[in-house]
């Protein structure tokens, strides 16, 4: 049996905050992410992703943001976990196809250090996970430097 989830995820860009993409920290004049975790829009677009493939809820579920427990959580742990969510349920991870929406900073040099932190807490490799980043050429809040987004792909077996 195979299913499809897909994800989406935003956080508004603020100062005083480190940047984490796919588990990278990338430099941003300390502008980042805000967010109850580190705020990785990429890893909870994914979480949320396969949460859905497998009929679990959302991250927000079993991550609550009132839970002092996720206050600056890394999201790779958070993705580790889900993971393990997905296979108590008998599913593994086939593939994922995401995509980041950000105006800047430019994320092509970071792409593959992201797949590589994907596939490391899904325990899958690299060549099973796509990354992708565009801009919105100045469009809307991502266009206009207020936040980042994310939507992801993915698809799972049981």
């Amino acid at each position: 049996m195979i299913r499809i989830g897909h994800g989406y995820d935003v956080h508004k860009l603020t100062e005083g905050r480190k940047l984490i993409l796919g588990g990278v920290e990338i430099s941003n004049k300390n502008i980042g992410l805000l967010g109850h975790s580190d705020a990785d829009v990429l890893l909870h677009a994914i979480s949320d992703a396969l949460l859905g493939a497998a009929a679990l809820g959302d991250i927000g579920k079993h991550f609550p943001d009132t839970d002092d427990a996720y206050k600056d959580a890394d999201s790779l742990m958070l993705l580790s976990k889900v993971n393990e969510l997905i296979k108590n349920e008998g599913y593994s991870v086939v593939n994922i196809d995401a995509t980041v929406l950000a105006q800047a900073p430019k994320l092509a040099p970071h792409i593959l250090s992201m797949r590589e932190n994907i596939a490391q807490a899904l325990e899958i490799t690299a060549d099973f996970v796509s990354v992708k980043a565009t801009t919105e050429e100045g469009l809307g809040f991502t266009g206009q430097k207020e936040g980042i987004a994310a939507h992801a792909v993915v698809l799972i077996e049981k």
